[in-house]
């Protein structure tokens, strides 16, 4: 069994976690304007409008999910040579 976290630690991971989402929800979002642009600004063809947005919308996604992984990797790792966990 794994020992119980304190009511800090806790609070800890659960700033962490929202802290992810959020910035993970600007950067897909900002991601996905910045791909839909020209397709948002009537720049391409209509045909390919959609194809465009739904590509898009990928790489929105695709760039939510780097994040959140990206921050939530970057908490657990040891922040100095030797450490092994962020509470030692």
């Amino acid at each position: 069994m794994s020992p119980t976290l304190s009511q800090a630690q806790r609070d800890a991971v659960t700033v962490e976690i929202v802290f992810a989402v959020v910035t993970g929800a600007l950067v897909g979002a900002l991601a996905f304007l910045i791909c839909a642009a020209p397709a948002l600004w009537d720049v391409l063809p209509a045909s390919w409008r959609g194809s465009w947005l739904v590509g898009a919308a990928l790489v929105g996604g695709v760039a939510f999910v780097h994040r959140v992984v990206r921050v939530l990797w970057r908490w657990r790792q040891p922040s100095q040579p030797g450490r092994t966990s962020p509470d030692s």
